[in-house]
């Protein structure tokens, strides 16, 4: 998980039960799930998009390969 090992992962996580106390932990864990989620939906959909885009392109410069072909 991001090049984290056990050792750092637990002092994260103390570090975060001293600043935040035990109460806020679990909504902050579910506002970070939150936000990850939205962020990868988020990626997927550009990722669509250009992949779209990307697509229409070729087809573009197929379109115009055959008419230079016509032309000539």
């Amino acid at each position: 998980m991001f090049g984290l090992g056990p050792t750092e992962l637990i002092f994260i996580i103390a570090i975060a039960l001293i600043i935040f106390g035990p109460r806020r932990l679990p909504e902050m864990g579910k506002a970070i799930g939150k936000a990850i989620r939205e962020f990868k939906k988020v990626t997927q959909e550009v990722e669509g998009e250009i992949k779209k885009e990307i697509s229409e392109i070729e087809e573009i410069k197929e379109e115009v390969k055959v008419t230079k072909d016509l032309v000539k």
